[in-house]
């Protein structure tokens, strides 16, 4: 077990080193372009690898948060410690942005707390594991969304096409799939800390879908306005 720990540490403390050393090779070949564009260009790479992670550790597909409150797996703290090492480094890393969002810092650090409390209790692996795969699934549209903006794609039909993506492929996961993972977790045998931390991810992605919503809604009445002035 000490050695299983070990190797946590070791990929999370070199995870947060890579995902830093990762961060600043792209900010040099991207340089003509805005911080936010070199952080989402890395966000959507641990975003793509962790959903892959997550997906290779189910066990049982009529049951993917099979088996529920047990023992966890080293595969499955192993994909833990891969992403609690890019929220490290992420957290750190928007601080140094020009603009520092409250809602992100607030989803990160309940998501750092989630990752560490999970593997301190070695326990409810498959739950948030399953968590991982539920929140990074949506993440890679979410940000070709800004990417194409920046690259000169703002209020074209490919942005709205990638908003409505993105609008759906949330919707599906954080509403419809989160509520069941949380009531999975809630009414399984789980450490209390991390059925609070549950249902505040629940929470974040409801206030989360609540702006989307808005979003889509000022979107599609722009489009529908003749001679709309981009802003």
């Amino acid at each position: 077990m000490e050695e299983e720990y070990i190797r946590v540490i070791n990929i999370t403390v070199i995870g947060v080193i890579s995902w830093g050393l990762i961060f600043i090779l792209v900010r040099r070949i991207f340089s003509n372009y805005s911080f936010d564009f070199s952080t989402r260009i890395v966000s959507t790479l641990h975003a793509t690898v962790a959903v892959v992670l997550a997906t290779l550790t189910i066990q049982d597909w009529s049951c993917p948060v099979y088996p529920i409150a047990s023992t966890s797996s080293l595969q499955q703290m192993e994909t833990m410690a891969f992403s609690l090492s890019y929220m490290i480094y992420d957290l750190i890393c928007s601080h140094f942005d020009q603009v520092l969002s409250i809602d992100n810092a607030v989803h990160h650090s309940v998501c750092i707390l989630g990752f560490v409390a999970g593997l301190c209790y070695r326990k409810c692996a498959s739950e948030m594991v399953a968590a991982i795969w539920i929140t990074e699934i949506s993440s890679p549209v979410l940000h070709l969304r800004e990417i194409l903006k920046e690259i000169g794609y703002r209020d074209t039909d490919l942005n709205l096409a990638a908003d409505v993506c993105f609008a759906t492929i949330f919707s599906l996961a954080r509403m419809v799939g989160g509520p069941y993972l949380v009531y999975v977790t809630m009414a399984a045998d789980n450490p209390i800390l991390i059925k609070a931390m549950a249902l505040g991810l629940q929470l974040v992605s409801a206030f989360w879908f609540y702006k989307i919503l808005k979003m889509m809604r000022y979107k599609i009445m722009r489009r529908s306005m003749p001679n709309t002035k981009s802003d």
